[in-house]
């Protein structure tokens, strides 16, 4: 704690100093699980990236001190010698605690816990003049909080608002037991429509601990459930389903969704024993199917077991990631994700199929936040018949990942398309990616600014930039952009990408990472 507290105060002191000026500042955590654009040099940057330790684990009381900067696979290796997992993990090894919480953080096990803020039972938060406070969640995710909910309605105003309210520098994460595997089964679809009601009743199943689902076509879809356990498969089980342990981070090992893919080709019902830190971060290799798309972009490299082997090192989400801000090509490459009602999840994918023809889509039940919120929440249009009154304590994300157009101007028509049709039939997008919505229309999604104005006033956050200042993009000037001649000739900006990513070095995190299975 006298590391932390040191860094505490040189990082108060020069908020202290800019808030004096009267500068606003944005805040550098050294991620980049991001496709939104850049900040401007031009404004000062605090940087945090060396808030990036697991400062204790406690059994008994089932928590973990964290600083922002500490990436999940970091405190999942923290955690389970502990016999402890927290029960929302992101499911990209990058991905930050404080990413988690100042941003949207809802994944497969989100439709029981929620998202990853509500398993957080407190944060320390540097306010735009310095001050240094905690804020205590009114409300954690299965847990009592344990004292009095002081500031709570600063930690629910900054769960999702991307910074604006203050610097987030510790966090207290709720813990799970764990179990040494998920059982994890494989249920075919043969329409959308199916695979939305197939999720509907898993997450009512009080056996699963994880559920989310891939549409790889309107006829093909797959809902994958996990349910923890500290067995392996039974005999009668590998002699009925096949079942076996099944491990993803080996270069040799299959890419999740391929497997899953594979495994109902033939099956309606297949099971396999993942091992749970295998399964946590089961998408990482190949970044979901992201990485597929880097074979799209290199024509001359065929996509198969060999060479996703052979390329192992840059098929992780890390180095994607900055191969993809060093490319330039994330300014044509979808990256979205909705939460959409489960009542109108399939006219949307009926959209996405026809405008875009991006295919596959993932699929995640969450569990919805009432407003006011930065998180997305969803409202079922009136025109809409629901299928079932319980589904509104529910909604379903999709992931649309894949290629745009080249285009510029025609890239930022198809993305605010894609917004209008998601408000359109009751959804609302994450605000990790690009967001061209005007002012207006912003504040109004979120019923208006007032309840955050008056967070900010009260707090002393007016110096800092707004939510909309720090994810919004200027259609026009988007649209406009020109990228440098040298990333616009493929494929020498996907060259100049990997080199990028290679000088991060973090291929090496991959490699040594301690939390891959061993067969213990």
């Amino acid at each position: 704690m006298e590391r932390h507290k040191a860094a505490l105060s040189a990082l108060t002191s020069t908020i202290r100093a800019l808030h004096q000026r009267g500068l606003p500042y944005r805040i550098n955590h050294g991620s980049t699980n991001s496709t939104r654009p850049r900040p401007s040099a031009s404004v000062p940057t605090v940087d945090i990236s060396g808030l990036n330790n697991v400062l204790s684990v406690d059994p008994a009381r089932r928590i973990a001190l964290v600083e922002p900067n500490v990436p999940m696979d970091r405190l999942v290796e923290a955690t389970l010698p502990h016999g402890l997992v927290p029960p929302v993990v992101m499911e990209f090894p990058g991905i930050t605690a404080g990413g988690g919480f100042a941003g949207t953080a809802g994944e497969s096990s989100s439709f029981r816990h929620g998202f990853f803020d509500d398993t957080v039972r407190r944060v320390e938060m540097v306010m735009a003049d310095g001050e240094v406070v905690e804020a205590v969640n009114p409300n954690p995710s299965g847990h009592s909080a344990g004292q009095e909910a002081s500031k709570g309605d600063l930690f629910r105003g900054a769960a999702g608002a991307v910074g604006t309210l203050g610097v987030t520098t510790l966090l207290e994460v709720s813990l799970m037991p764990a179990r040494r595997f998920v059982r994890t089964r494989y249920q075919r679809t043969r329409s959308v429509g199916e695979a939305v009601d197939a999720i509907r009743s898993a997450v009512r199943d009080e056996k699963n601990d994880y559920v989310d689902g891939i549409l790889f076509a309107k006829d093909h879809g797959v809902v994958v459930t996990g349910e923890l356990t500290d067995d392996g498969p039974t005999p009668e089980e590998k002699q009925e389903t096949g079942a076996k342990v099944q491990t993803f981070s080996g270069a040799w090992d299959p890419w999740f969704y391929l497997h899953a893919r594979d495994k109902t080709v033939s099956s309606t019902n297949a099971v396999d024993y993942v091992p749970l830190a295998e399964y946590l971060f089961r998408y990482d290799r190949g970044g979901f199917w992201v990485g597929a798309a880097a074979f799209e972009y290199f024509r001359f490299v065929p996509f198969n077991r060999f060479t996703r082997w052979f390329l192992d090192d840059f098929l992780h989400t890390r180095m994607m990631y900055r191969a993809l801000h060093g490319s330039g090509e994330s300014a044509r490459f979808v990256v979205q994700d909705v939460a959409m009602p489960f009542a109108t999840t399939e006219r949307f994918v009926d959209y996405t199929a026809s405008s875009l023809n991006i295919w596959p889509l993932w699929l995640c039940p969450l569990r919805r936040r009432a407003p006011p919120t930065f998180h997305p929440f969803t409202t079922v249009p009136d025109k809409v018949e629901k299928k079932m009154p319980e589904d509104e304590d529910m909604m379903l994300n999709v992931g649309v990942w894949g290629w745009g157009p080249s285009d510029p101007a025609e890239f930022v028509a198809k993305n605010r398309e894609l917004e209008a049709k998601v408000r359109e039939l009751g959804g609302m997008k994450w605000l990790y990616a690009h967001t061209y919505y005007p002012e207006d229309d912003f504040w109004a999604m979120y019923g208006g600014r007032g309840w955050y104005d008056a967070l900010r006033d009260k707090y002393r956050a007016t110096t800092l930039p707004s939510v909309w200042d720090k994810v919004h993009v200027d259609p026009e000037a988007a649209g406009a952009k020109k990228r440098h001649w040298l990333k616009r000739v493929r494929p020498l900006g996907g060259f100049y990408g990997i080199y990028k990513s290679i000088q991060s070095k973090d291929y090496l995190l991959h490699r040594h990472a301690k939390w891959k299975w061993k067969g213990e």
